[in-house]
């Protein structure tokens, strides 16, 4: 054990600077998303939303998503990762005053909104963090561990959450309103950090060149490989991070859950993404990325057949448990998505795929809500499981020599 923690220190310590200040910049940002992830649904319906407006307020995030994520990406090849940094962390902030401040379920519309264009922004430049900074041979190892240490403080901040819910109110808006306060001055904190240490971790494209952002995306879809079947993939892939919603919703009013309950399967999710991150990292890395995806996919798909057929609330928390498997097969296809493209086009690449994961994230909560409605709750989690059927087929379609076996 002591052998294993000093290689993972050394592993740390060889890596450049970016990659160190990312890491440290994720667990702030991570512990203060985590006050919120498993309650924000059941504020906006406390704040007189039903599912379909559930719907329409998280479709509005995936608008702004969509329309930022190309330039984004794109910017952050000409002008630097850290630009991004620096505006999106203050504007996440933001977003989460405009929570705290929300009367109305409409208000939380314009909140969502702020919070989901700004977290798009972070997202589409952290994994070129990892692109150009981690060699390929340990590419998986090192977002895994990346993701291992960013996720610690989520074991300890949706119980927090739960204990200040309680002392604030109850499962309400009002008990649930403070978590906004606390999170907007974490991302506050994340964003000092990024100020005071992080660099660039290549050299921004500037104005050396005449920028032409149509022809930077064509050569994404001329020199990488394989790149629209993978994106299918991703499209599917990301349909269950954008029906997030409804889980604590139905966790809540169809399964009878409280606070602790809810926090417990965030924290179970957590715990399956600590103990076996870096394991997942190391075998994807020796074994192959597709065999690890592969073998991880029917327990995501368990944990959505126990999240339906729980007899009791307490059965939950093993669904949020098995839950975690989606997490280590998201970040071990990351490697993948960095892999297809050439280093210098990975801004336009992933703002390519932010636009997609935008586009998403407007229809799928709309046809969440409406199946929710139309036919019944548990029909969302029978698509999710349909997707992951799709998944299989695409991945296994797929050469070994481009998704590393």
């Amino acid at each position: 054990m002591a052998s294993q923690l000093r290689g993972l220190i050394h592993f740390v310590r060889r890596q450049r600077k970016p990659f160190k200040v990312n890491l440290a910049k994720n667990i702030i940002q991570n512990f203060s998303l985590a006050l919120t992830d498993q309650y924000q649904s059941i504020y906006i319906t406390a704040l007189g939303a039903n599912p379909i407006k559930l719907g329409y307020v998280n479709s509005i995030g995936g608008v702004a998503g969509a329309v930022a994520s190309i330039p984004i990406g794109w910017l952050a090849d000409r002008f630097g990762i850290r630009r991004i940094l620096l505006s999106a962390l203050p504007l996440m902030a933001l977003g989460s005053v405009i929570f705290a401040l929300s009367t109305s379920w409409e208000i939380t519309a314009i909140a969502l909104l702020v919070s989901v264009l700004s977290f798009r922004m972070a997202m589409t430049v952290c994994p070129m963090i990892c692109g150009s900074t981690l060699r390929d041979e340990e590419r998986v190892m090192g977002m895994q561990l990346c993701d291992t240490l960013s996720a610690l403080p989520r074991l300890a901040a949706p119980m927090a959450a739960a204990y200040i819910i309680t002392i604030s109110g109850g499962l309400n808006a009002e008990g649930i309103r403070p978590l906004y306060w606390l999170r907007g001055i974490g991302l506050l904190v994340a964003a000092l950090i990024i100020y005071l240490y992080f660099t660039n971790p290549m050299e921004p494209r500037g104005e050396a060149e005449t920028p032409n952002i149509v022809k930077d995306l064509q050569r994404v879809f001329r020199e990488g490989r394989m790149v629209k079947r993978w994106i299918v993939f991703l499209i599917l892939s990301i349909l269950p991070f954008y029906l997030y919603p409804y889980f604590p919703l139905y966790a809540k009013d169809v399964k009878g859950a409280d606070q602790y309950i809810l926090a417990l399967m965030n924290t179970a999710s957590t715990l399956i993404v600590v103990l076996l991150s870096l394991p997942t990292g190391g075998l994807a890395d020796r074994f192959g990325r597709r065999r690890m995806i592969l073998s991880m996919m029917p327990l995501y798909c368990a944990s959505l057949l126990l999240l339906i057929y729980a007899p009791s609330p307490e059965y939950l928390i093993l669904a949020g448990l098995l839950n975690g498997f989606n997490t280590l097969i998201a970040v071990t296809q990351g490697a993948i998505t960095v892999e297809l493209i050439p280093r210098e086009l990975l801004g336009s690449w992933f703002g390519v795929l932010g636009l997609l994961r935008g586009l998403v994230g407007v229809l799928a909560p709309l046809i969440g809500g409406y199946l929710w409605e139309a036919l019944s709750p548990s029909a969302v989690f029978y698509l999710i499981l349909a997707a992951q059927l799709g998944k299989a087929a695409i991945l296994l379609s797929m050469p070994p020599e481009v998704t590393r076996g």
